[in-house]
């Protein structure tokens, strides 16, 4: 199933905080980048982040997006300043090498 551009709106709205927050639209889901960083994306109208220290922290629920994907941190929060701010976490755990690389 495709994500909905109604979806994607109201996800780009939560992280209106996020700076340099663009997207990409790739087989009918979004991937979202900050600054050039992906750092998640929207895949069946759920918002998904990168496991990094800060989003595992965060964010107790995981999800696949794809077969064969590696799991990602589930968002279920609508408070777009503490969503905001850990986009800004994760892309700096992003930045300074601290994910995980093995597949499970």
């Amino acid at each position: 199933m495709a994500s909905s551009q109604g979806y994607l709106d109201y996800v780009l709205d939560l992280l209106s905080g996020v700076e340099g927050l663009t997207t990409r639209k790739m087989m009918g889901e979004y991937l979202l980048y900050s600054e050039g960083a992906l750092f998640g994306g929207v895949y069946d109208d759920r918002l998904l982040i990168k496991e990094t220290p800060a989003s595992i922290t965060a964010l107790d629920a995981t999800a696949v997006p794809y077969e064969g994907a590696r799991p990602m941190r589930l968002v279920d929060s609508e408070d777009g300043e503490a969503l905001s701010r850990l986009v800004e976490a994760v892309c700096a755990d992003l930045r300074n090498g601290s994910v995980r690389k093995a597949r499970r």
